[in-house]
């Protein structure tokens, strides 16, 4: 059930494409697979998705290519209609929504950036991000004084009278999210915004965009086929196949834990011991040992030389400098050296 934090609340939602599919979920018998529906003439974009996302949360959504990831996020934003179930947004079901409502809504609420990054050619750096504060009818005092503020947040100062053509794949990249930004949304939906940058340049974004959700803590729905960006910015990680949710959990439990088959697929190749906090490897009833305690957000690859020298059984964890239990040093071990967790 959806919590008192829950921003998104989605339930049970599917999206079918083909001629009339209201009608063939209506008629669709149970358990029917994703196969089964192609070849009653119908594509299963979302397939029978539950999940919230809570105030304050990097949800990051990932899958191959026609996972139905960016459909899903589609949805959630009621760019398409959706065939069955409900998206609720704080508490309102947006199916219901008038079109005025519903536009509304995007303005105030949501803000969207996407791979392409959509910015006007002739108009400069400022003017890009000045964009939807115009078209929302605020005065050219005011846009301008927001659009200069974010254009300095996302590290752009001194370029405001840039065109696009004038700036790097990654600076265009910092306009469409300062353009996002600018409406100040409390919800943010990113579809593969860094997908077209070079590695360098998509790691600085990466760090940039941790910077500026650490400082304005937005709710985020971030869309991924790269799963290395997928563990360094998420809270959780929903992974995708033919429309429907593989597994929804933390990086850490994703790695430890993958659900099916085809989860595990994606974590093999990852080095757990990045990933995995000490935090998560704390048993209930473990006794604490001596020594000093390990911070419980720190990674079992940080903490290698403490748990390789330590002679004890467990290592005492700590959060917020009080001792919450003890790490099993066999289990970090595992994780360290690539054995079960």
């Amino acid at each position: 059930m959806p919590s008192e934090d829950t921003v998104i609340s989605c339930r049970n939602v599917w999206k079918l494409f083909g001629p009339h599919p209201e009608k063939f979920l209506k008629s669709m018998p149970d358990g029917m697979g994703y196969d089964e529906i192609a070849v009653a003439g119908y594509i299963a974009g979302v397939k029978d998705v539950t999940l919230d996302v809570s105030r304050g949360e990097m949800l990051v959504i990932m899958g191959l290519s026609g996972s139905g990831k960016s459909t899903l996020v589609r949805c959630l934003s009621r760019l398409h209609e959706i065939t069955g179930g409900t998206v609720e947004v704080e508490g309102t079901d947006i199916g219901g929504l008038s079109e005025r409502d519903l536009i509304e809504l995007r303005r105030n609420k949501m803000g969207m950036v996407f791979q392409s990054f959509g910015l006007l050619p002739h108009r400069t750096v400022l003017e890009n991000v000045a964009f939807p504060l115009e078209m929302r009818g605020q005065d050219r005092h005011a846009r301008r004084a927001r659009a200069l503020e974010v254009v300095k947040l996302v590290g752009l100062e001194g370029r405001e009278e840039y065109f696009p053509r004038e700036l790097s794949g990654g600076q265009q990249q910092r306009v469409g999210i300062a353009r996002s930004l600018a409406i100040e949304p409390d919800i943010w939906f990113l579809d593969e915004p860094f997908s077209a940058l070079d590695p360098l340049i998509r790691r600085e974004m990466q760090d940039e965009f941790l910077r500026l959700q650490e400082m304005l803590g937005k709710t985020i729905v971030f869309i991924t086929h790269d799963f290395d960006e997928a563990l360094r910015l998420a809270d959780r990680i929903a992974i995708m196949k033919n429309g429907a949710v593989e597994q929804i959990d933390t990086p850490d439990q994703i790695v430890l834990n993958p659900a099916t088959e085809y989860v595990a697929k994606f974590t093999e190749e990852i080095d757990k011991s990045r990933v995995v906090h000490a935090g998560v490897l704390v048993e209930e009833g473990a006794h604490p040992a001596g020594g000093d305690p390990v911070d419980a957000g720190a990674t079992i690859q940080s903490l290698a030389r403490r748990i390789v020298n330590d002679s004890a059984d467990t290592i005492p964890v700590a959060r917020d400098g009080k001792v919450i239990g003890a790490m099993p040093r066999a289990k970090a071990l595992n994780v360290l050296l690539g054995g079960a967790g």
